[in-house]
Protein backbone atom coordinates (compact mmCIF):
# COMPACT_ATOMS: atom_id res chain seq x y z
CA UNK A 1 0.00 0.00 0.00
CA UNK A 2 1.46 3.38 -1.10
CA UNK A 3 2.35 5.73 1.73
CA UNK A 4 0.50 8.98 1.59
CA UNK A 5 2.38 11.96 0.55
CA UNK A 6 2.63 14.65 2.89
CA UNK A 7 0.75 18.64 2.67
CA UNK A 8 3.86 20.71 1.51
CA UNK A 9 2.06 22.92 3.85
CA UNK A 10 2.86 20.39 6.67
CA UNK A 11 5.98 21.47 9.05
CA UNK A 12 9.17 19.81 8.28
CA UNK A 13 10.46 17.02 10.83
CA UNK A 14 12.78 18.31 13.20
CA UNK A 15 16.28 17.06 11.90
CA UNK A 16 19.52 17.75 12.89
CA UNK A 17 17.86 18.87 16.05
CA UNK A 18 16.16 21.75 13.88
CA UNK A 19 18.36 23.00 12.43
CA UNK A 20 16.96 21.98 9.05
CA UNK A 21 13.69 23.04 10.00
CA UNK A 22 15.27 26.94 9.83
CA UNK A 23 17.21 26.78 7.23
CA UNK A 24 14.63 25.60 5.00
CA UNK A 25 11.47 27.29 6.01
CA UNK A 26 12.84 30.61 6.92
CA UNK A 27 16.56 30.73 4.83
CA UNK A 28 18.53 31.15 8.42
CA UNK A 29 21.45 30.08 8.60
CA UNK A 30 21.67 27.32 11.77
CA UNK A 31 23.97 25.25 13.43
CA UNK A 32 22.72 21.76 14.30
CA UNK A 33 22.83 21.13 18.34
CA UNK A 34 22.09 20.34 20.79
CA UNK A 35 21.59 23.38 21.41
CA UNK A 36 20.50 24.32 17.69
CA UNK A 37 22.10 27.58 17.23
CA UNK A 38 20.94 30.50 14.94
CA UNK A 39 24.07 32.44 13.75
CA UNK A 40 23.53 36.47 13.67
CA UNK A 41 24.47 39.63 12.08
CA UNK A 42 23.85 37.69 8.55
CA UNK A 43 19.51 38.29 8.29
CA UNK A 44 19.61 40.13 11.82
CA UNK A 45 21.02 40.69 14.70
CA UNK A 46 19.52 40.01 18.57
CA UNK A 47 19.19 42.67 21.55
CA UNK A 48 18.64 40.87 25.03
CA UNK A 49 17.09 42.17 28.09
CA UNK A 50 15.82 40.77 31.07
CA UNK A 51 12.58 39.02 30.61
CA UNK A 52 10.48 41.89 33.37
CA UNK A 53 12.04 44.58 30.97
CA UNK A 54 11.30 42.84 28.06
CA UNK A 55 7.49 42.43 28.52
CA UNK A 56 7.25 46.11 29.44
CA UNK A 57 8.56 46.98 26.15
CA UNK A 58 6.42 44.46 24.36
CA UNK A 59 3.74 45.95 26.32
CA UNK A 60 4.52 49.72 24.74
CA UNK A 61 5.06 48.75 21.74
CA UNK A 62 2.11 46.22 20.91
CA UNK A 63 2.12 43.12 19.27
CA UNK A 64 2.43 44.51 15.32
CA UNK A 65 5.89 46.50 16.39
CA UNK A 66 8.41 44.78 16.44
CA UNK A 67 9.92 41.50 14.39
CA UNK A 68 10.22 37.75 15.77
CA UNK A 69 10.82 37.97 19.83
CA UNK A 70 12.30 34.70 22.21
CA UNK A 71 12.61 34.39 25.87
CA UNK A 72 15.38 32.30 26.63
CA UNK A 73 16.62 32.01 30.65
CA UNK A 74 14.86 34.86 31.46
CA UNK A 75 16.06 36.98 28.60
CA UNK A 76 13.94 38.10 25.89
CA UNK A 77 15.36 38.63 22.79
CA UNK A 78 14.47 41.10 20.12
CA UNK A 79 15.69 39.92 16.67
CA UNK A 80 16.57 43.51 14.64
CA UNK A 81 17.93 44.43 11.30
CA UNK A 82 21.67 42.99 10.81
CA UNK A 83 24.42 45.58 11.86
CA UNK A 84 22.17 46.96 15.23
CA UNK A 85 24.56 45.56 16.91
CA UNK A 86 27.49 47.57 16.02
CA UNK A 87 25.21 50.85 16.05
CA UNK A 88 24.00 50.04 20.34
CA UNK A 89 26.59 52.09 22.07
CA UNK A 90 26.63 54.77 20.19
CA UNK A 91 22.57 55.20 20.15
CA UNK A 92 22.60 54.57 23.59
CA UNK A 93 25.20 57.61 24.39
CA UNK A 94 23.22 59.40 21.44
CA UNK A 95 20.00 58.94 23.54
CA UNK A 96 21.91 59.73 26.81
CA UNK A 97 21.99 56.02 28.19
CA UNK A 98 25.67 55.98 27.77
CA UNK A 99 27.24 55.04 31.09
CA UNK A 100 23.81 53.93 33.20
CA UNK A 101 24.49 50.04 33.95
CA UNK A 102 21.77 48.85 31.91
CA UNK A 103 21.48 45.23 31.48
CA UNK A 104 20.57 45.80 27.57
CA UNK A 105 23.13 44.35 24.91
CA UNK A 106 23.58 42.64 21.76
CA UNK A 107 25.09 40.09 19.67
CA UNK A 108 25.53 40.72 15.81
CA UNK A 109 28.04 39.34 13.33
CA UNK A 110 29.96 36.35 14.17
CA UNK A 111 27.82 35.67 17.02
CA UNK A 112 25.09 33.00 17.71
CA UNK A 113 21.81 32.29 19.77
CA UNK A 114 20.33 29.66 20.91
CA UNK A 115 17.35 28.63 18.73
CA UNK A 116 13.62 28.23 20.35
CA UNK A 117 11.83 25.37 19.77
CA UNK A 118 10.76 25.79 16.26
CA UNK A 119 6.26 26.79 15.50
CA UNK A 120 4.52 23.95 14.50
CA UNK A 121 6.89 21.26 16.07
CA UNK A 122 5.45 20.64 19.55
CA UNK A 123 7.09 17.37 19.44
CA UNK A 124 10.67 18.87 18.91
CA UNK A 125 14.43 17.44 20.84
CA UNK A 126 13.99 20.69 22.61
CA UNK A 127 10.68 19.07 24.72
CA UNK A 128 11.29 15.70 24.85
CA UNK A 129 12.86 15.03 28.30
CA UNK A 130 12.74 18.58 29.38
CA UNK A 131 10.67 21.40 30.57
CA UNK A 132 8.18 23.08 28.36
CA UNK A 133 7.04 26.61 28.32
CA UNK A 134 8.53 30.20 29.15
CA UNK A 135 9.64 29.43 32.93
CA UNK A 136 12.00 26.66 31.33
CA UNK A 137 15.68 26.63 32.29
CA UNK A 138 17.65 27.52 28.97
CA UNK A 139 21.27 27.87 27.72
CA UNK A 140 22.50 31.45 27.87
CA UNK A 141 24.55 33.11 25.19
CA UNK A 142 27.50 35.00 25.90
CA UNK A 143 26.03 38.48 24.84
CA UNK A 144 28.00 41.21 23.61
CA UNK A 145 27.94 43.25 19.99
CA UNK A 146 30.64 41.16 18.95
CA UNK A 147 28.90 37.49 19.14
CA UNK A 148 28.67 35.23 21.69
CA UNK A 149 28.04 31.20 21.96
CA UNK A 150 26.12 29.00 23.28
CA UNK A 151 25.86 27.77 27.05
CA UNK A 152 25.98 24.48 28.22
CA UNK A 153 22.83 24.22 30.08
CA UNK A 154 20.15 22.08 28.60
CA UNK A 155 16.34 23.48 28.85
CA UNK A 156 13.82 25.27 26.56
CA UNK A 157 13.85 28.69 24.60
CA UNK A 158 10.26 29.55 23.07
CA UNK A 159 9.32 31.81 20.77
CA UNK A 160 6.88 34.82 21.84
CA UNK A 161 6.67 36.42 18.39
CA UNK A 162 7.23 33.73 16.08
CA UNK A 163 8.28 33.92 12.50
CA UNK A 164 6.28 33.54 9.70
CA UNK A 165 7.43 30.38 7.37
CA UNK A 166 7.77 32.02 3.66
CA UNK A 167 7.73 35.49 4.89
CA UNK A 168 10.82 37.92 4.41
CA UNK A 169 11.99 39.20 8.28
CA UNK A 170 13.77 42.09 6.77
CA UNK A 171 10.97 44.25 6.51
CA UNK A 172 9.70 43.46 9.82
CA UNK A 173 12.87 44.26 11.59
CA UNK A 174 13.60 47.54 13.43
CA UNK A 175 16.98 49.23 11.61
CA UNK A 176 18.65 52.60 11.60
CA UNK A 177 17.51 54.64 8.97
CA UNK A 178 17.32 58.23 8.22
CA UNK A 179 16.88 60.82 9.56
CA UNK A 180 13.83 62.82 8.13
CA UNK A 181 10.15 63.59 8.55
CA UNK A 182 7.13 61.68 9.94
CA UNK A 183 4.17 60.78 8.24
CA UNK A 184 2.50 63.49 9.37
CA UNK A 185 5.19 66.08 8.23
CA UNK A 186 6.65 66.54 11.84
CA UNK A 187 10.42 65.84 12.68
CA UNK A 188 10.82 61.92 12.87
CA UNK A 189 13.55 59.69 13.74
CA UNK A 190 13.99 57.67 10.83
CA UNK A 191 10.56 56.36 11.26
CA UNK A 192 10.22 53.08 8.66
CA UNK A 193 6.66 53.85 8.55
CA UNK A 194 3.57 51.23 9.65
CA UNK A 195 3.44 50.06 13.29
CA UNK A 196 7.25 48.81 13.19
CA UNK A 197 9.42 50.91 15.05
CA UNK A 198 13.08 51.97 14.23
CA UNK A 199 16.33 51.22 15.93
CA UNK A 200 16.23 54.15 17.44
CA UNK A 201 12.78 54.45 19.32
CA UNK A 202 13.26 50.48 19.72
CA UNK A 203 16.36 51.37 21.64
CA UNK A 204 15.40 53.90 24.03
CA UNK A 205 12.14 52.28 24.72
CA UNK A 206 14.40 49.14 25.67
CA UNK A 207 16.73 51.20 27.64
CA UNK A 208 13.90 53.11 29.55
CA UNK A 209 12.24 49.38 30.67
CA UNK A 210 15.85 48.33 31.80
CA UNK A 211 16.35 51.29 34.22
CA UNK A 212 12.95 50.68 35.33
CA UNK A 213 12.98 47.40 35.66
CA UNK A 214 16.17 47.86 37.66
CA UNK A 215 15.19 50.13 39.75
CA UNK A 216 11.97 48.38 41.05
CA UNK A 217 13.99 45.00 41.57
CA UNK A 218 16.06 47.36 44.04
CA UNK A 219 13.23 48.60 45.48
CA UNK A 220 11.46 45.30 46.44
CA UNK A 221 15.06 43.85 47.20
CA UNK A 222 15.39 46.70 50.10
CA UNK A 223 11.55 46.44 51.18
CA UNK A 224 12.08 42.49 51.72
CA UNK A 225 15.55 43.12 53.52
CA UNK A 226 13.90 46.07 56.48
CA UNK A 227 12.58 44.68 59.85
CA UNK A 228 8.80 44.36 60.51
CA UNK A 229 8.36 47.38 62.33
CA UNK A 230 5.82 47.03 65.48
CA UNK A 231 4.06 49.26 67.85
Amino acid sequence: MALPVPSPRAPLPVEGGGALWYERRLGWAAVAGPPVALLTGLRFDVLELPADAGAAVLRRIGPAGTGPVALVEGRTRLLVGAGAADELPGLLDWLEWGGVGLDLTAVGAGGRVTAPEPPGNPDGPWCRGGPRGPTAAAPRDAGGAGGGGPGTEQGAAVWLRPPEPGREVEPTLPALTHFGHGPGGGAGLGDRGGDVPDLVRLVDTAASECHRARLLRGESARTKSQPLAFS
